[in-house]
């Protein structure tokens, strides 16, 4: 009997942005069925577009969510502990097509896998027979054995080319329109994006809590523990698009992945959330952090203090040894939601951090 394999595999939804001064309208799905959310609520699109047949019914309405003015000079109360809630309870309601599309492409790409091993292996068993038909004479006697062998193996070499290029193509195609205006203010959020990236040190700030500054007699009245992390663009696995996503790494957590108009917290291919931009919160502002070890290049030094000081601020002279600190200007940014999402992140160039805060938030401004 002649070797056979036959993969029946689903279409993979699309995802469509179109962001406009009226809002962000996100189509999920194939050429005549597609799930559409925007500002005035969540629709289901049907018909066959070839003969301009077309059906629109709308399954909910969403509340308009405003942008809260953020003042770049604004203080944040930090937290004892900063970290966000389990990844599961995050996403937004009208994201979950999009999370779904994309559940569905990494679950068809670890099948194909799967039968890209098998069928690798009966690659290699056919080849052992063919051989062993020689070496054993019953393929000289019987030469059908060898020339099915032979077939088998040219169509499971044809099933490693079909299964690969599958695998290939197994994602969520990610396409995006944008109106002049907004892909001008989107080009200036990824240059002040880049910008960013440059700081030289990038925090992701864990915890935060009050000490006591008579006990201690610092100048700090709050102690941080934070971890160096890296920024920078690149994409899950599981999405193409000619636009690669801001990334956040997080040294407690899934990482956070910023699309035009969503985020992706991503933990792995199987546990991540969605955000919609409408309900996020990004605040910038500034912090006076009392840096006991180096100042990074590209921070400005604004005060000085002591390794141990009176409340007036003056050195505290029944210490030997008391020395002089300098106290640094860093940029911080915080983002929350309402489901969630808590992170907070510190970075040695208060410039760049302020220039990104302010494209960000000019860019949310305009797509919802």
């Amino acid at each position: 009997m002649a070797w056979s394999f036959r993969k029946r595999i689903k279409i993979i939804p699309g995802v469509h942005l179109n962001l406009s001064k009226s809002g962000i309208s996100t189509s999920v799905g194939i050429k005549g069925a597609s799930v559409n959310f925007g500002k005035s609520g969540t629709y289901l699109n049907t018909g066959i577009p070839i003969l301009g047949i077309y059906n629109r019914q709308k399954l909910s309405a969403n509340n308009t969510n405003t942008i809260p003015e953020i003042y770049p000079e604004q203080s944040i109360e930090l937290s004892d502990n900063i970290f966000s809630a389990d990844i599961h309870e995050i996403t937004s309601q009208n994201m979950q097509g999009i999370k779904e599309s994309i559940i569905l492409a990494n679950q068809q790409r670890k099948e194909l896998k799967n039968d890209l091993l098998k069928i690798q292996a009966s690659l290699g068993s056919s080849k052992v027979k063919l051989n062993l038909s020689y070496v054993l004479l019953y393929g000289l006697i019987k030469k059908t054995i060898p020339d099915n062998l032979k077939a088998d193996i040219e169509l499971q070499k044809e099933a490693i080319k079909q299964t690969k290029e599958q695998i290939a193509n197994c994602y969520v195609k990610l396409e995006i329109d944008f109106e002049p205006e907004i892909k001008e203010k989107y080009n200036k959020l990824v240059e002040s994006f880049r910008n960013l990236t440059t700081s030289q040190k990038i925090w992701d700030v864990t915890s935060a809590h009050y000490q006591d500054r008579t006990v201690t007699r610092s100048s700090a009245s709050t102690l941080v523990k934070k971890t160096e992390v890296k920024f920078g663009l690149k994409s899950i696995p599981d999405i193409k698009s000619e636009f690669e996503a801001l990334y956040f790494q997080n040294a407690n957590g899934a990482d956070l992945y910023f699309y035009p108009s969503f985020i992706i917290m991503y933990s792995s291919n199987t546990n991540f959330a969605i955000i919609g931009f409408d309900e996020l919160k990004l605040t910038q502002s500034y912090v006076r952090f009392t840096e006991t070890g180096s100042v990074p290049r590209d921070s400005k030094v604004i005060d000085k203090t002591w390794a141990k000081v009176n409340k007036n601020g003056t050195p505290d002279r029944r210490f030997k040894g008391n020395y002089e600190i300098p106290v640094v200007k860093y940029g911080e940014i915080n983002l929350l939601t309402n489901t969630g999402l808590h992170e907070e992140y510190e970075f040695s160039n208060y410039e760049f951090t302020e220039e990104f805060g302010r494209a960000f938030t000019d860019y949310q401004r305009q797509v919802i």
